[in-house]
Parts: C-alpha cells; sequence; structure tokens
C-alpha cells in the first residue's frame, strides 16, 4: 500500500527536503494574542506523496498558524521511510502517520493488534520509546479493503469479504496490486483467512490507479484491492466489502512529531484536536475525492474545510 511500503527511494530524499514543493505557511493568526496556543512555533509539516496526505499536511498547517504558528508544508519526500527520517532528524516539525505502519514498518511487528483503540495504544507505546509522539487519532482507518460495484454487489448478494468464498469460482475474480500480492498482510493471507481458492488466472495484477476504474468497469474484476479512504470509491459507485474477521490491520491516522517538540508547544495538540475527530472515512473519502477526481489543490481543499467548520 501506498502508506505501508519501505522498498522506497533513498534515504537521501529526505535530506533533500529544502524549499522546493513547500507551501509557505502564511504566520498570521486568526485568533488574538492571548488564545494563541502555539505562539512561536515554526516549522515545516511533512507528508507522504499522496492527496490525503497533502490535503491533512496543510490542515494542519493552517490551523496551527491560525493560532500563533508559522509553518509551511513540505509533500515532495516520496516513500513513508523518508518521511519518517525526516521526522526524526528534525527536518519534519511532525506530519500524519498511520498506526498500521508504524507497527509493522517500523516498530517490527509481524502480527498486528485487533480493534482500532488497542492498536492505537499499542503503537503509541511503542514508538514511545523511540521518542516520537502520536496525538490523539482521527477515526478515519485508511486500511486495505476490497470494493466490487454497487449493483454487482447486490446481483451477487455480497456485502462482506466471508460473501466471496460461497460465489460460483467465474465471479470470484480479483484486481489487485503487485505488492499486495505477496504480503503476509495481502492477497495470500487474505485467501487463506478467509477460504478463497481461486485460480490464478482469476487475478489480475494492475497498477494502484487502474484497479479502481477496472473495477468500476468489471471487465478485468469483480473485486479490487482499496483503500478505505479514497475518493474514488464513491465517484465510481464501488461498495467497501466489510471486513468481517478483521483481517487487515488497522491503519488509523494520527499526527506524530517528536516528544521534545511536544512537551516545549502542548499547544499542537489542543489544535489538532479542534479537528481531527470529524475525520471519518466518509468525510476523508469526500476530501479526497475533491483531489483525485474533482482536480482541486489539496491547499484550498483544506483551508476551505476549515473555513466550513467555522475553525479558521
Amino acid at each position: 500500500m501506498r502508506t505501508r511500503t519501505t522498498s522506497l527511494v533513498a534515504l537521501a530524499a529526505a535530506s533533500s527536503i529544502a524549499l522546493a514543493g513547500c507551501s509557505a505557511g502564511g504566520g498570521e493568526s486568526a485568533v488574538p494574542e492571548e488564545e494563541q496556543l502555539v505562539s512561536g512555533l515554526t516549522g515545516t509539516i511533512g507528508s507522504k506523496d499522496f492527496s490525503e496526505q497533502y490535503i491533512l499536511a496543510h490542515l494542519t498547517s493552517q490551523l496551527l498558524d491560525a493560532y500563533g504558528a508559522d509553518t509551511d508544508v513540505n509533500t515532495q519526500v516520496v516513500g513513508s521511510a523518508n518521511v519518517r527520517t525526516a521526522l526524526e532528524s528534525d527536518e519534519f516539525l511532525g506530519y500524519w502517520e498511520y498506526t498500521g505502519t508504524s507497527w509493522i514498518t517500523y516498530n517490527g511487528n509481524t502480527t498486528p493488534v485487533v480493534g482500532a483503540e488497542a492498536q492505537f495504544e499499542a503503537t503509541k507505546e511503542a514508538d514511545a520509546a523511540n521518542g516520537i509522539a502520536w496525538i490523539d487519532p482521527a477515526p478515519l482507518n485508511n486500511t486495505y479493503a476490497f470494493a466490487i460495484r454497487a449493483d454487482k454487489a447486490e446481483e451477487l448478494g455480497v456485502s462482506s469479504l466471508s460473501d466471496i468464498a460461497g460465489l460460483p469460482v467465474e465471479e470470484q475474480t480479483f484486481c489487485i496490486e503487485s505488492e499486495f500480492s505477496t504480503r503476509d498482510d495481502g492477497f495470500p493471507g487474505l485467501v487463506d483467512a478467509y477460504g478463497i481458492d481461486v485460480p490464478n488466472d482469476n487475478v489480475a495484477l494492475l497498477d494502484t490507479g487502474v484497479i479502481y476504474t477496472a473495477t468500476a468497469e468489471g471487465t478485468d474484476c469483480n473485486f479490487g484491492e482499496v483503500f478505505a479512504t479514497d475518493g474514488r470509491i464513491a465517484a465510481l459507485d464501488l461498495v467497501v466489502l466489510e471486513d468481517d474477521k478483521s483481517f487487515f490491520p488497522v491503519y488509523q491516522a494520527a499526527f506524530t512529531l517528536k516528544q521534545e517538540t511536544l512537551d516545549e508547544h502542548p499547544g499542537i495538540a489542543e489544535v489538532v484536536a479542534m479537528f481531527a475527530d470529524k475525520l471519518t472515512d466518509a468525510e476523508m473519502q469526500r476530501l479526497n475525492a475533491l483531489a483525485d477526481v474533482d482536480g482541486e489543490d489539496p491547499e484550498d481543499i483544506a483551508r476551505d474545510w476549515l473555513d466550513e467548520q467555522g475553525l479558521i
């Protein structure tokens, strides 16, 4: 998954952050001086290289600036490991991370913790030993999922992953990424957990973006590997099947930063809490669709949303 990979560009990319591709913060607070929770805070809010992360980074930067900070945004670093390195080396003030990514990729655990709250607490504790703090998370869970056309789901009578195994073999067709095809928390583990037994000809390996359109067209597959908060799900009239055996790890999003930074500026947690709990799967899908389907600028999406919420 785009948020999970470790075979990324060289770590040198993390040290070449520079100013190219950074959005400058306004540095102008929208609240009275006595209410500026993060006055004096400066730095760069980081981001992984896809729309959801761009939006989250701009939301954070803009609201921090409204409360007295002077931050900018960098969306140019490619790969989860490089973004994490940028945080550890103080090139990023903070960025939004996913619990499953940190638990599995950075902390070396092979078995996910069942349940969003339990996974968050385990990840938070593991990263505390690395000097990294996790602010209370958003509800959104950008995990792996399988989607199907809404009309096809109704025709086949499927609503959960368990339903797939009972279908005729010719209807059990899948579109997946090449990486997902080999991961323990990907297709091999999925078919084992759900008792799915299909020939290789039933599985098409496609690029991420192509999977959405192929699933919507229904020519290559009925079931496409997607990411649960992707805006193309609703836009293409796809429905996500329930992971009724809780096979996929939880990838709940939360703002992460060094503990020493949070100790120095505890108001960061208060500012992030002003909007984090509003970011449900459905709301993040809607915002992502504005970027990935409608082509809007993530910086503008963030500003408009904060305005709609009455936060700036």
